[in-house]
Order: C-alpha cells, then structure tokens, then sequence
C-alpha cells in the first residue's frame, strides 16, 4: 500500500491547556496591577477576561489584563481557539486595602509589604480573642502566626480569632508573612488574660438619639468650599445606622442656624444623645469657637456668628445623657497676640465631648479626590463612627489616622476635650420605656422636618399619565422626580419639563461644583424622565407649587405641543418649620449697624469660587479657607461681646 498525506480537515486539533494561570493580588487603592494568563493550544487563541460583577470587563481581550485596582474583586479569563473550544483559567481575587500606604516603596515590586501591625491586648477569660495584621504582595503574601515561637495550626489568615480565650492562649504573638519573593514578620505583641469581674454594670443606653448637622459652602462674602456638601451627606447617613433623628441643613446665615439651633435643643431632653455637627467656615477668639453664617459680612464681627460653647451650654441645660459637638473648621486667633485658653470658658457639666478637627490656632484642610471633596478629619470621622466604644475613643482612633496622613502631617492634629463620666458610645441602645410620652413628642418634631410630599400622579388631556414622586437629599434639599408612565394614542415623543413656584436656586449646579460630586450625591432613577433639586427650602414662606409641562407630538398633525398642570406641595421638609420666624427678642441688645450687616439672602448671593491660597499646601489638599486669615487693619478686628451675657444665647 501506499501511504498518502491527510487532509486539511482530519489535522489534530489539541486541546487548549493553561500553562499559567492569574495569581492573586493585594494592593493599596488605585494601584496599577496585571493579571496574565498563558495557554497552548491549536492556531490562534483568543482572551476574554472577566469579573464577578461584569459580564466582561472593557478591554480584557489579551492575555494580559492590567487596570488601576479601586475595589476587591474576583477575575477569571476564557481562552478559546478557533474551533470553538474554550477552557477558563482559575479564579483570581484581587484584594484592594484603603489603609495607609505611604511606607511602601517608590518603586515596589511586590514583595509582602506588612500595611498593619497587631496590637497588644488584655481581655477576660472566656473572651474573644482577636489579632489583625494586613500586608500588600504581588501574589498575595499568605501568613502564619505563631505564639511563644511556635506556629499554630490553621491560624493562616490575615486575621487570628479564638473565640474563647483562656489561660493557655496567652503570650507573646507575632506573624510570618511571604510570597515567592520574600517573606517578612510582624512585629511580636503580648496577649494577656485576666479574670472576668464580677459585676459588669450595665451597658448605657439612651432615652433617644438626636444630631443636627449643618454644612456651609456657598458664602456671599467669603471664599467657597466643597467639602460640606458630601461630609454632611456621609455622615448623616452613617448616623442614621446609630438610630439618630437627623436634621440635615446646607447654607443657612446666621438666623437659620440659630433657628435651626432651637430647634434642635427642643428636641433634647434628659437620657437623649444630642450630637452637633458643622463644617464650612469658622474661627476661635478668646477661647471660644464660632461658626460663620454664609451672610456673614466681611469682615465679620462676633455678632455675625454662632458661638459654639452657646450650643453646648443649652444641650446642657436639657440635661442630656451625652452632648456630643464635632467641627470640621479652622480655629485660627483672630489676634495672633492674645494668649490660648486653657480652660473653656464656658465648662462642661459633666458627659459633653468636643472633637476638633484640629488644633487652637490651626486651620483645617480640605481633600479634592477627583470631583468628590471631603474634609480630612471628617474623612477618618465617617471611616471610624460606626466602631463601638467610647466615644472619645473613636475620635482617638480619627485622630491617629489623621496623624498618618501626610497630606497634613505637620499642619492639623485633632484635638479632643470631654467631660466624659460613663463609658457613653455613639451606637449605644435606644431604650423607649418609661418615657413614651416624651419620645412621641420628639418623634412628631422630628417628623414635621422631614416630611416627604406624597407621590402623584397626573391625567393630561391627552391622555399622558406622568407620575411625580420625590426624596430628601438633605432636610432643606428636595428632589422632585417625573415618570412618563403612559402614553395617550394620539401622542409621541413625550417629555417632561418640571420647575418650582417660586423658584429656589439649585447650589449644585453652581460653578465650581463637581459632576462627579453630583452624581455621587444624587443617583438619578433610570426610569424617571426628568428631576428637579429644590434647595434652601428653610427660606420658603408659603406654599410650593411644582409645574409639570409636557411636550409631545401629536400623530396626526405632526406639530409639538405642551400641557401643564400644577402640583401643590405645601411646605416639605424643613420649610415646615418656618425658621424664618425665630424670635429676636434675643437679639435685641445687638448695635444696628451690626444687625443691618448680618442681613442677607444666600440664594440672591452670587458666592465665590472655592479657592486654594498660597502656600505649602501638597497636592490634592486644599485649605478650608478660615476667612479670618484674609489681611485687615487692626481696626476692623471683630469686637467681642460680654461673653457672659447668656441672655443672648448664641451671640
């Protein structure tokens, strides 16, 4: 016989085998990392990677996947051949830590790079037992721990918990940590165990919950910022996990916030938790701290302002279970001259606690991280408050990450005073019996400033249906949202216009505010056809109406046409509470010329643009500008009033 050559169609078509497969990573956010894949097969091969929450991920169509790291994820690739046969590479998870990275070298190559330490403990008998370290690697760096020299068996993560402790499980603990390119140790800690007590007294609890968080960034006479808007957001979200009543303002002069003020101290009462929050301008004279309002003049004097140690003295006299004051803003001397107070002139009582984003005669700083802004102490504030404990133990843990932070190393340190006589916890219980009374009165004051107006829908003559519905962004920020839910048979073409009688000004989409910021803020429902932000709601003094134009085609004669209706939404919100009315009799010793310069309207202000001043700012940080720092003759210094005058309240 004679042999012959085969056929195209009868060649040996190999299996796809994987030669190398991705290996796992752990990196610091936004690092750069590559995940690659290597196969042998028959002809060409092709690559689609892809990941746990992406059908596919853009791009991922080499054997090479490389991207900047923003979250932990799980990849795998398939590889296919011109036959129509695939096979996947394993699972790879790439770990991302948004922990301190700035020990890790300039030009890393991925050897274990230990991020945290354990830290030492003592705990009872009986307790749990946990240690944490964490290391960057590329691949992921595996670990070991070890007590008293000695590896412990399946104790191979980052994390080492023994739920019961006893005698036996104390001693000295450290961790080995490698990867294929070195392997690095922590540093060793002690663990000791003690017996319980026998009485534990009772955990604190609290006859309610309730914080007040107020964001000033859009001055009529001073420098703009932009980190109030997302702090205030953040943070009154994460209060609201505690169960907090929040009340959430942007924007208010000086009578709104001494209005808003009132408001809240009525809400306060024995056993309640009352938490004060404020970011945007502000500065320290005397000892004492004070708010800028966004009609403060310039320059300003005392009068113009909110005086901290105020607010607190009246949480006080409502006799709270905690009275908690958080200031996101500079407290530089208006006289570099004058000599710090070291004691506060108006003294704590007893379970008050300040934390101060910094220190007397310091400022404080604003980060810009691409188009989302956020004060850096409220950054490591939101970061730590959900943490159980003292609450000046959290504002230690704020303010060891802010020391870490080189953006302000050298140039803002918290600062924290209390009173603190109980172990009083931010996530505290609420306990509701024996005060029902009192609570439904908080609750139906609460209530009236955070009332929604109902949904509605609207039967246009042409038959459209639209649906207007709407949600708080803040307690004086509505966002009204339109929803073409059905179409009439003679119309095409729909859309919905909506705007506000009267009309109230809309501070995001002032220059200067961030797309991105935006969208983090507010993310628009896709079914809704059009949205409307009504802001500065504490200035609205009659009922609001929202006019709901649509357009449309008509089939037959082709021409565009509107019809509108008009909704009655009363008043939302806030604007319920009619801030505007405050009474004055306080006020009533103020100098007239003082009085016709705290006077103004910010939705009428056209503010200035959020600047940075010169200086040693680094990158990406800017100065939450103090406007008392901007040059003035001695003359026009701002005159203090009799601070011990506690008839005017605030002043």
């Amino acid at each position: 016989m004679t042999g012959s050559r085969p056929k195209p169609c009868q060649m040996m078509i190999r299996d796809i085998v994987i030669v190398q497969h991705p290996v796992c990573v752990c990196v610091p956010v936004n690092h750069k990392v590559t995940l690659s894949v290597r196969a042998e097969g028959t002809g060409v091969l092709s690559y689609q990677w892809f990941s746990e929450n992406e059908n596919k991920v853009p791009g991922g169509t080499q054997a090479d996947l490389t991207f900047r790291a923003q979250k932990t994820q799980l990849y795998v690739c398939r590889v296919n051949d011109q036959f129509y046969n695939y096979v996947f590479s394993e699972w790879v998870k790439v770990k991302v830590l948004d922990i301190d990275k700035s020990g890790l070298p300039a030009h890393w190559q991925g050897e274990p790079h230990i991020a945290i330490n354990p830290k030492p403990q003592t705990i009872q008998h009986g307790a749990k037992l946990t240690l944490r370290c964490a290391a960057f690697g590329i691949p992921a760096p595996h670990y070991q721990w070890y007590r008293n020299g000695q590896p412990l068996q399946d104790k191979t993560s980052d994390m080492l918990q023994i739920d019961h402790a006893t005698a036996d499980h104390a001693g000295s603990y450290l961790c080995s940590i490698s990867n294929v390119l070195e392997e690095r140790w922590t540093e060793p800690v002690d663990v000791d165990t003690v017996q319980p007590r026998q009485h534990v007294p009772a955990a604190p609890t609290a006859s309610d919950k309730v914080a007040l968080l107020i964001g000033n960034l859009n001055y009529s006479h001073h420098p703009g910022l932009m980190a109030p808007i997302m702090d205030v957001h953040e943070l009154g979200n994460l209060l609201q996990q505690l169960d907090f009543r929040i009340v959430s303002l942007l924007d208010l002069t000086r009578e709104e916030m001494l209005a808003a003020i009132d408001k809240f101290i009525e809400l306060l009462d024995r056993g309640v938790y009352g938490l004060f929050y404020y970011a945007g301008h502000g500065y320290e004279h005397a000892g004492k701290n004070y708010l800028v309002a966004v009609d403060a003049p310039q320059p300003y004097r005392t009068e113009n302002c909110v005086c901290v140690q105020r607010v607190m003295h009246s949480m006080q006299e409502k006799q709270t279970a905690l009275s908690v004051i958080l200031l996101d803003t500079c407290r530089k001397w208006y006289n570099q001259d004058c000599i710090p107070s070291v004691i506060m002139p108006s003294g704590p009582s007893g379970n008050t606690v300040y934390g101060y984003a910094t220190c007397e005669d310091a400022e404080a700083y604003e980060v810009q991280d691409g188009g989302k802004s956020t004060g850096i102490f409220t950054k490591y504030l939101n970061r730590h408050i959900l943490q159980p404990g003292k609450v000046t133990h959290v504002l230690e843990m704020v303010s060891e990450d802010l020391g870490r932070d080189p953006l302000v190393i050298g140039k803002q340190a918290v600062e924290i005073k209390h009173t603190l006589k109980e172990p009083r916890s931010l996530t505290d219980k609420v306990r509701t019996t024996g005060h029902t009374k009192e609570l439904h009165r908080r609750d139906a004051c609460w209530k009236q400033a955070n009332k929604l107006p109902r949904r509605k829908r609207l039967m246009f003559l042409c038959g459209v249906e639209v649906e207007v519905s709407f949600s708080a962004l803040f307690s004086n920020v509505l966002v009204a949202f339109a929803t073409v839910k059905t179409t009439g048979p003679h119309t095409q073409d729909c859309t919905v216009t909506l705007r506000s009688v009267p009309t109230m000004e809309d501070i995001f989409s002032r220059p200067g505010m961030s797309e991105e910021m935006d969208s983090l803020l507010l993310r628009q429902s896709e079914n809704s056809d059009c949205t409307l932000r009504l802001c500065a709601l504490q200035k609205l003094k009659e009922s609001m109406l929202i006019k709901v134009d649509l357009h449309y085609t008509h089939r037959d004669s082709k021409l565009r046409q509107t019809e509108s209706q008009h909704l009655d939404i009363g008043k939302p919100l806030v604007a319920s509470c009619k801030l505007y009315r405050r009474n004055h009799a306080a006020t009533g010793k103020k100098k007239e010329g003082a009085s016709a310069q705290s006077m103004g309207n910010i939705s009428n202000g056209k503010p200035l643009l959020p600047q940075t001043l010169p200086g040693t700012c680094r990158p990406f940080t800017r100065q939450a500008l103090c406007p008392a720092k901007i040059a003035v003759t001695p003359s026009n210094e701002p005159e203090e009033n009799d601070e011990t005058e506690l008839q005017d309240l605030y002043l």
